[in-house]
């Protein structure tokens, strides 16, 4: 059975903002990093991603270059999966669609060795239910990373019905490795962080729908009453509107209660392509040196 001594490389899937997020804090921790993509553009971006992500970090002292060099040197890149053969645990951070990670998951677990852990990033699909589309249930979990992950602390860790507990022990304990903190969530819906935030994120979506305020007062009105880092509608835009109504489906689809029903506010946005930051425009216009409210 793999503990965590048995851990030395491990491979991300997916090179995107989370992958390679994720990538950055294995490699600060010490490990050998493989980071797969179908895109060496995506991969050649996500190292030179990192690079200024930890430049940063030796600006405000937070590691030092030393630390940094040695760390990227940790990280290797590739576009085949038996690139991935001898990880001893591969983390999927690819998009947020079951049938693209069905398919991964797929192409994966031929190559992997037999005591080779598996865990998702997902951040709202079941764990259960992946985990069936592998070879491994028993050694599958859910390893959700917050976003911006090398600035955010949480890592929420989540078994399926099937995660055997030495899978689950080694995950948190390298989890802890990683200078993160855990908290444990059941296999429902969402799980815990994004089953209470999207609601509230969905719910400010239809405080503006329905004109009880517009996107600036919304957002003043959280941060400076209910003391929160940044706006509602603000964090909409930062965490990707696609990726919040996805999750509005799953809460939706999976709990059957009208409650989570997605905004059409929030629909007609995704609809216009105006999914947040990473196209420009949400419920602020990013294209001026300031963001402006679009309603």
């Amino acid at each position: 059975m793999a503990s965590l001594e048995d851990i030395k490389t491990i491979g991300v899937i997916g090179a995107g903002q989370m992958g390679n997020g994720i990538a950055h804090v294995i490699a600060l921790a010490g490990y050998d990093v493989r980071i797969l993509d179908i895109s060496q553009d995506a991969l050649d971006k996500a190292i030179g991603v990192m690079e200024k992500n930890m430049d940063r970090q030796v600006k405000k002292e937070i590691i030092t270059a030393a630390q940094k060099d040695a760390a990227l040197k940790l990280i290797s890149t590739g576009t085949e999966y038996t690139f991935l053969s001898d990880c001893d645990l591969v983390i999927e951070a690819a998009t947020e669609n079951e049938e693209i990670k069905k398919q991964i998951f797929k192409a994966l677990c031929p190559v992997l060795g037999p005591e080779a852990i598996i865990a998702t990033n997902t951040s709202s699909i079941s764990v259960t239910r992946l985990a069936s589309y592998t070879d491994r249930p028993a050694k599958f979990m859910g390893m959700h990373f917050m976003n911006p992950v090398p600035l955010m602390k949480l890592v929420e860790l989540i078994r399926g019905i099937a995660t055997d507990e030495t899978t689950y022990r080694t995950i948190h304990e390298l989890t802890k490795k990683l200078g993160k903190d855990t908290a444990s969530a059941e296999d429902f819906p969402a799980f815990i962080v994004n089953r209470i935030l999207l609601p509230m994120i969905n719910e400010a979506i239809y405080t503006l729908y329905e004109g009880v305020g517009n996107v600036e007062s919304i957002d003043t009105a959280m941060r400076l009453g209910a003391n929160h880092p940044m706006g509602p509608l603000q964090l909409a835009d930062f965490i990707g509107l696609d990726t919040c109504l996805s999750i509005m489906h799953v809460l939706h689809d999976g709990l059957a209660d009208t409650k989570y029903r997605p905004c059409p506010l929030l629909v007609k946005y995704v609809e216009a392509g105006w999914l947040g930051r990473k196209a420009g425009r949400g419920f602020y216009d990013y294209s001026g040196d300031e963001p402006t409210p679009t309603r």
